[in-house]
């Protein structure tokens, strides 16, 4: 089954389906989610339903990243980490991207969850080690939701945006990635420099994300 169809039997159950789509493209490396998202975009009819596609596409990557968290807390370190070294690569869980991620909670664990929902390829794995640490549920649970709906809005709002104007959606989508991350990129250089200045009186430690991350995602 080629990704056209299972993309158009996930869409025959409507806002239903559009939540198992989003769920599996967590754990199934169908398309880049940017990609899905504009492509789910540029289906929808009107504007409510684009609002409804949100909330489903948003729950439906809640979920997963659910998922990902109760792996991580289920098995513990030794055993994700040996996972990861083993079969990491077939899914683009390289191990060295494993041990940034979880490196990355050493700076406030509510607002790398957030910001990690927004980058290519950290938003789908980020779980796994919030769960491996234990993380605090419930604050992972809203970052995590905080963040996809920032991440799923744009994409597919654009995607709508497109229908029947004969524009590429992938290379748009591409750039949107792009402006994203540099937004993201900025703000966080902006802050920093901010807490180290002498005005604000404390030097705030960084916040560790991933410093080589690619612009796609493959899953």
């Amino acid at each position: 089954m080629d990704t056209s169809s299972t993309i158009a039997m996930f869409l025959h159950f409507g806002l239903v389906g559009v939540g198992c789509l989003a769920i599996a493209e967590k754990f199934i490396p169908l398309l880049p989610s940017y990609v899905l998202l504009m492509l789910l975009g540029l289906t929808v009819p009107d504007g409510t339903t684009l609002a409804k596609t949100i909330l489903a596409t948003s729950a439906g990557s809640v979920i997963g990243a659910i998922g990902w968290y109760g792996l991580g807390r289920a098995l513990g370190s030794r055993r994700i980490e040996g996972l990861v070294t083993r079969y990491g690569k077939f899914v683009l869980l390289r191990p060295s991207l494993y041990r940034q991620l979880t490196d990355a909670y050493r700076g406030n664990h509510f607002w790398v969850t957030l910001i990690g929902q927004t980058l290519p390829t950290v938003r789908i794995y980020l779980a796994l080690p919030a769960g491996v640490l234990r993380l605090e549920p419930r604050a992972f649970v809203m970052a995590t939701a905080i963040g996809t709906v920032i991440w799923n809005m744009p994409f597919l709002s654009l995607g709508y945006a497109l229908r029947g104007s004969g524009h590429d959606p992938i290379s748009l989508g591409f750039w949107v990635v792009v402006v994203l991350i540099a937004v993201e990129v900025a703000l966080l250089l902006g802050f920093r420099l901010y807490k180290r200045s002498p005005a604000s009186g404390s030097v705030a430690p960084p916040l560790a994300l991933p410093s080589r991350l690619p612009v796609e995602e493959g899953a």
